[in-house]
């Protein structure tokens, strides 16, 4: 009689009590900084911090509970970072309407709440991720029709991108690059073995047949091009870094990466020679103390990088810096430069760090999942935050030139906030299923 040896089973930690510690963490985190800046300017804690403190816990702990109850599996660090970053853009704006026009921050707020509110609905209404699959053409005709509406309103800073009704106004590009991401996910997990194993072999690379690419550059050109239309550069060049992305992805051939590259430099040419408005960021690019020396005083460009420089390797504090000076923008995409000037190096280094682990954790997500849909999907979605990232960062530090994107969940912004409330919760979803232990485990 023989015995065969039983396999040992493997447990699973659902790691919800590290996420929890470590939302509680992030609220405290905020709070504290909510605190500093009372303190910095008026010599005395803010009285409605201990408000802030619960408004923001509450938020934060409905959706631990979320994920608590319908992803229990899930990966514990995109919440928390989410919650942290929310609170840090929570409290610097707060800091700015101190010294610029506005009253903002209670605005923010609600924006937060409503994102936190889809986060749960996201979790509660997708069991699982496969089912956005079948409405990957739905979605992107959707996502077009979002931005083909701005055209019809009133620019806005030179950009055709906001839809203004009444006292109320959003951007709706930003809901578009989910659901531009879905599609693109969608269609290439079908095709991806005809893009990376057939067609035509030209020099060293091996382009697909016409008849494959056709449907996904068709999307991709008229999404780019309604984004000229509006002089929205930001986002035309998220939504190319998006589609080289997850093209390379897909097909696994670097040489996509450098005809992306050779592309989108042909169309940022283009564009700034024929946009007066692009054209007047590149010249703020090349020359950024062009203006002062031609007797116009600092731009913003100028007065950003004064910011970092007086910033220093700590920073002055939050509420001491000189904010006003950077002009209309401060709080959205430079408000990277007051935490710059007020935070220093060393708050910086911490801000992009956070973005790099939660881009990381997509990452990881995508080669966790087994199906090609989820895979290119999850990276995608951490792709969208990593090139928004690295765009306004890059336009602020004067690497690029200026494209007007808000930096995600810390910039003013509504639909923003909300868009990448969505994002976290579809990179939980996955992780959930990713991490779920497969019968048999426990």
């Amino acid at each position: 009689m023989t015995t065969t040896a039983r396999r040992p089973r493997r447990t699973v930690r659902t790691r919800r009590n590290t996420e929890l510690a470590l939302v509680l963490a992030a609220v405290l985190t905020a709070v504290l900084g909510y605190a500093e800046v009372g303190l910095n300017i008026d010599g005395t804690v803010p009285a409605d911090a201990g408000e802030y403190g619960a408004a923001l816990g509450v938020l934060a702990l409905l959706a631990h509970a979320a994920v608590r109850w319908k992803a229990p599996y899930a990966d514990p660090l995109p919440l928390p970072i989410g919650v942290l970053l929310n609170g840090i853009g929570l409290v610097v704006i707060y800091r700015l309407d101190r010294s610029t026009p506005g009253d903002a921050a209670p605005t923010q707020l609600l924006w937060s709440t409503l994102g936190v509110g889809l986060f749960i609905l996201v979790l509660f209404l997708l069991r699982d991720h496969k089912r956005l699959q079948r409405y990957a053409y739905i979605g992107a005709l959707a996502a077009l029709v979002l931005l083909v509406l701005p055209i019809f309103f009133p620019p806005v800073y030179g950009s055709r991108i906001w839809i203004t009704l009444g006292p109320l106004s959003f951007q709706p590009g930003e809901f578009a690059k989910i659901l531009l991401a879905v599609f693109f996910a969608a269609y290439l997990a079908v095709h991806r073995d005809a893009l990376a194993l057939t067609g035509r072999r030209v020099w060293r690379f091996q382009l697909p047949r016409g008849r494959v690419l056709a449907p996904v550059l068709v999307i991709w050109a008229a999404f780019v091009g309604v984004l000229v239309l509006e002089t929205d550069l930001g986002t035309s060049l998220l939504f190319f870094g998006l589609f080289v992305v997850m093209l390379y992805v897909a097909t696994a051939r670097t040489g996509w990466i450098a005809i992306g590259l050779f592309l989108a430099g042909i169309a940022a040419v283009g564009v700034g020679l024929l946009s007066p408005h692009v054209h007047s960021r590149v010249n703020d690019w090349l020359d950024p103390l062009g203006s002062i020396a031609a007797g116009r005083g600092a731009n913003q460009i100028a007065q950003s990088l004064f910011a970092f420089a007086w910033g220093g390797e700590l920073g002055a504090g939050l509420g001491n810096g000189h904010s006003a000076l950077i002009g209309f923008a401060a709080k959205s995409d430079f408000i990277l430069a007051t935490i710059g000037e007020e935070l220093g190096l060393t708050g910086l280094v911490a801000l992009f760090l956070l973005y790099a682990l939660l881009v990381s954790r997509g990452f990881r997500t995508g080669i966790a999942l087994r199906d090609p849909f989820g895979r290119l999907l999850a990276i995608g979605l951490a792709a969208i935050v990593g090139l928004q990232v690295f765009v306004v960062a890059g336009g602020v530090l004067d690497l690029i030139p200026l494209t007007g994107m808000t930096l995600p969940f810390v910039a003013q912004g509504g639909s923003s906030v909300v868009t990448n409330w969505i994002i976290v919760a579809l990179l939980v979803r996955m992780s959930d299923i990713a991490r779920r232990p497969a019968p048999g485990e426990v």
